[in-house]
């Protein structure tokens, strides 16, 4: 289908199952308004609760993912601002999202927009993306999941360089880190998430779901807790339609078609 959406937030199905959500602000390379975080989170909603959509992946416009937040709406906001407007609802959504969410990043993923990246189950980059969480240098911190997602992602220590400096961090550094899922060349992150989706859309739709929730509540969970959560989901799979044919068409030697059920 062809891009829908209004003009700073488009969406376009480019295969079966897969959503394309593209942030359209590259005269301000992408930044982060009220506007746009609002738009995201009811697109991201409805995607969600879409039978058709099996993964979504997200980018930015014009070579450039998120170059952060718009300073010049933000620097004037008050505490209770944010309380109103709910500014990280969009963040919120992302979090309790059902399906795949994979950000392709070229160029700048900063402050909010390296937040949202962190969002997703999984983020390509192009070799010459930078990463950065430098809300420091402007007198505040990390408040959209920045400094707990990327501690819970690669660990204390880097987490304090990241956040404490503000230093930018160069994709092939960040996969280094446990950071990234995979580092193509410039300008072929976005084929690079799309041909993650393609093989994602390829799976059966129920064990993906319950993957992507064991390891969401797994993180938070004790080892013990996790394992039990891990071992039920397991076991409820073995009353699928999906986990009989999966297995029937190993044994047969022949591609398996899954249905959701």
């Amino acid at each position: 289908m062809t891009e829908i959406g209004n003009d700073v937030v488009l969406i376009k199905e480019t295969a079966s199952g897969v959503f394309l959500v593209t942030i359209n602000r590259p005269d301000r390379r992408n930044a982060l308004n009220f506007e746009i975080k609002t738009r995201l989170a009811e697109i991201l909603e409805t995607l969600d609760h879409d039978p058709a959509v099996r993964v979504i992946v997200l980018t930015g416009a014009n070579k450039c993912f998120v170059a952060g937040t718009d300073l010049g709406e933000m620097a004037s906001m008050t505490p209770t601002d944010h309380t109103i407007l709910v500014t990280d609802r969009v963040f919120t959504v992302m979090r309790r999202c059902s399906k795949p969410l994979i950000a392709a990043v070229e160029g700048f993923a900063l402050g909010g927009g390296c937040e949202l990246a962190l969002a997703c189950d999984m983020i390509v980059a192009g070799e010459g993306a930078k990463f950065a969480l430098p809300e420091v240098r402007v007198g505040v911190m990390p408040g959209a999941g920045g400094t707990q997602r990327l501690l819970r992602t690669i660990g204390k220590y880097l987490t304090m360089r990241m956040v404490l400096t503000g230093e930018h961090i160069g994709a092939r550094e960040a996969f280094s880190m446990g950071f990234l899922s995979l580092v193509t060349s410039d300008g072929s992150a976005l084929r690079g998430a799309l041909d993650l989706a393609d093989k994602i859309v390829a799976m059966p739709p129920l064990a993906i779901k319950a993957i992507k929730e064991v390891m969401q509540i797994g993180g938070d969970a004790s080892l013990e807790t996790a394992l039990l959560l891990e071992r039920k989901a397991f076991q409820v799979l073995f009353d699928s339609q999906d986990q009989s044919e999966g297995m029937r068409a190993f044994m047969e030697k022949r591609t398996p078609e899954f249905s959701g059920h």
